[in-house]
């Protein structure tokens, strides 16, 4: 299986997003390797020699994402046995003409601690432990978006991707089984009508989940989930809370999903 690595002197994660999402044009696997903070000449040399025996264990030339500052480390990367993918060269020089001014690289710049988003996404996720699953209801004036759903719907991490990603106050609160029988929207919740989002998720799906969690219980029959499923989206649909299926779709996918329809403002950049 042929080997991908995504290196930079910082975080890789620019690396990282890039390759994988090219990667996943392709219907093939591959082995993948992030390696972050290459920020020596020794640590280069000892990334390059792994990238060099992956090519011999497999006789597949690897492939190289990297995001390399300094020139001397991407040297050395680029002297391996791997084909290199170095998007900031590819992408510097045409915008430095389109600019009319010179890129100043350096490190750790696009995920620094100093960028002026980092602390409202600190703030965020936070805030996001502190009223996840309903545990805090008395300060729902500082969200930025209320996730509503049944259990297992997606909420939770949905409400830590926005904090995480975009720098968004996200709390979330369950519908369980005792809410059931007459739905309703609690008063406080209604007091915050405006940044209700609500998540569902096809019932064979929840019951999946819920098998996982606790197999054989009332909680993960297919009688409940349909039933919690059903009731879930008749609220919505009644009191005009914008909902998503999650059923399909990745984290990522569904908190991009809700900034999107929601307007939200994101703190990333």
């Amino acid at each position: 299986m042929r080997a991908a690595f995504y290196i930079s002197d910082g975080t890789a994660i620019t690396s990282e997003v890039f390759g994988h999402a090219l990667l996943s044009l392709f219907p093939t696997e591959f082995i993948h390797f992030t390696i972050p903070f290459v920020e020596t000449l020794e640590k280069a040399l000892e990334v390059k020699e792994k990238i060099n025996r992956e090519f011999k264990r497999s006789g597949e030339t690897p492939l190289v994402f990297h995001t390399f500052v300094n020139p001397e480390i991407r040297e050395i990367i680029d002297s391996c046995e791997g084909v290199i993918y170095n998007f900031l060269e590819h992408f510097v020089s045409p915008l430095e003409k389109q600019l009319g001014i010179p890129a100043k690289p350096k490190a750790h710049r696009t995920h620094s601690i100093h960028e002026n988003s980092y602390d409202n996404r600190i703030d965020a996720v936070n805030y996001a432990l502190a009223n996840d699953d309903g545990s805090s209801v008395s300060n729902y004036e500082h969200a930025d978006v209320i996730l509503v759903g049944v259990s297992r719907s997606g909420k939770t991490p949905s409400s830590l991707y926005l904090a995480l990603q975009y720098g968004i106050k996200a709390a979330n609160y369950p519908f369980t089984d005792d809410d059931m029988d007459e739905l309703k929207l609690p008063v406080f919740l209604k007091t915050h009508k405006k940044k209700l989002f609500g998540l569902t998720i096809d019932p064979q799906r929840l019951m999946d989940i819920r098998h996982g969690r606790m197999s054989n219980s009332k909680y993960a029959s297919a009688r409940q989930c349909r039933m919690e499923i059903r009731e879930v989206e008749k609220l919505y649909k009644k009191e005009k809370i914008p909902f998503l299926n999650t059923t399909n779709f990745s984290v990522e996918e569904i908190s991009a999903k809700i900034m999107q329809d929601t307007g939200l403002q994101r703190y990333k950049y």
